[in-house]
């Protein structure tokens, strides 16, 4: 099993959908990794050599943000929007949609479950 950043790669995935399990490794740079390694996207990750998974290791290290790096990052920029009190962190700190959906009827996830209002009988 080959450990990258923290989290272990399935070993029967191929190196290309493996690599999307760490957060902040989508499709286009799991396959750009994969050239830079000059590993086919094909192959399965327990088909790798030690020192491809060491290599590709370095390559995620030098120039990617990923897991905990990436999460600290997102949380001190909704952080600093909250603390400066504009819209957007307005949204964020009253947990509603922050990039303009509508609120009215969806916005359930954000939300929660709908509350249901008593009395309201005719």
């Amino acid at each position: 099993m080959a450990r990258i950043a923290g989290i272990n790669i399935p070993t029967n995935k191929k190196v290309f959908t493996g690599l999307t399990y760490i957060k902040g490794i989508g499709p286009k740079i799991a396959s750009d990794i994969c050239k830079q390694a000059n590993i086919p996207t094909e192959r399965r990750v327990n088909e790798l050599t030690d020192s491809e998974v060491i290599q590709i290791r370095e390559i995620i290290e030098g120039n990617y943000k990923v897991e905990g790096e990436l999460r600290r990052e997102v949380s001190t920029n909704i952080k600093r929007l909250m603390d400066l009190g504009n819209y957007r962190g307005l949204r964020h700190r009253r947990g509603l949609p922050v990039r303009g959906q509508r609120t009215h009827t969806n916005a359930r996830t954000r939300k929660g479950p709908a509350k249901s209002i008593a009395g309201k009988k005719k």
